[in-house]
């Protein structure tokens, strides 16, 4: 209830436009592949984490963010339900691999939180997982780089602080779920996100814990550099065994 009275009386600007026509720059970029094999998981989650997707995908696509507005991934999307076409998928709950409605909706708020992070838009609320539940497979991304979502106390927002106008764009074809970023003004900067002090800790309690933390270098659009900004630092208690999945540089579509 505190969401909702937040959503109508917070005194916060949130998109609310759509238009399918693409504004004329692309700032950011990206794709993630739809099918990934996870150790233990069944592939049938996988099939119905494509049908969530394509689900939620329609009603964020051609979202316009204007400057002063706030982009809320879950007032956008709305309550999943059955009538809405969601179906049970994959879901972690305290480092648990469980099925719920709407499961895997986290590769498409991961995405947008990826790509946001390769712009001048503002992250202003994201989470991501207290548990890092599989080993690294394929990984093309720094760990602990998603923002995990579940309606609608963990939302992802965006908001606009700069001069221009933006658009996000989503598509999926049979391979892969794709994202965009457009703006009304070509980018001003470049962004590249790395990881540092990557490092698994043996706990007294006999657990593991894996660490990191995520910086982004910030070039001018000519490629000079111009600083170095921290976006997060990751703990998260590992529920596999170090030895079964080395850190490696590949994508995870789990937050």
């Amino acid at each position: 209830m505190r969401r909702y009275g937040e959503w109508m009386f917070g005194g916060v600007r949130f998109a609310k436009r759509r238009s399918l026509d693409r504004l004329p720059f692309v700032v950011a970029q990206h794709r993630t592949p739809l099918m990934r094999k996870l150790a233990d998981t069944d592939m049938e989650l996988q099939r119905s984490k494509v049908v969530n997707l394509r689900a939620a995908v329609p009603r964020l696509d051609g979202i316009v963010l204007q400057p002063g507005e706030t982009l809320s991934y879950w007032r956008s999307i709305g309550r999943p339900t059955r009538r809405k076409g969601y179906v049970d998928g994959m879901i972690l709950f305290c480092g648990q691999v469980r099925t719920g409605l709407a499961g895997g909706l986290c590769q498409l708020s991961n995405l947008i939180y990826w790509m946001t992070l390769h712009t001048e838009l503002t992250v202003t609320e994201r989470h991501r997982h207290s548990y890092d539940v599989f080993p690294d497979a394929s990984r093309t991304q720094p760990f602990g780089s998603g923002a995990t979502c579940s309606y609608n106390y963990l939302d992802l927002r965006i908001t606009n602080r700069t001069s221009s106008t933006y658009q996000l764009r989503l598509s999926m074809d049979s391979e892969y779920l794709h994202g965009a970023w457009y703006a009304e003004q070509p980018g001003r900067y470049r962004y590249e996100v790395r990881e540092r002090n990557h490092r698994i800790t043996l706990e007294p309690w006999g657990g593991y814990v894996r660490h990191n933390e995520l910086y982004r270098d910030v070039y001018t659009a000519e490629g000079e550099w111009l600083k170095e900004e921290q976006i997060a630092q990751n703990d998260a208690l590992m529920m596999y065994s170090p030895l079964l999945g080395e850190p490696s540089d590949g994508t995870s579509d789990e937050g």
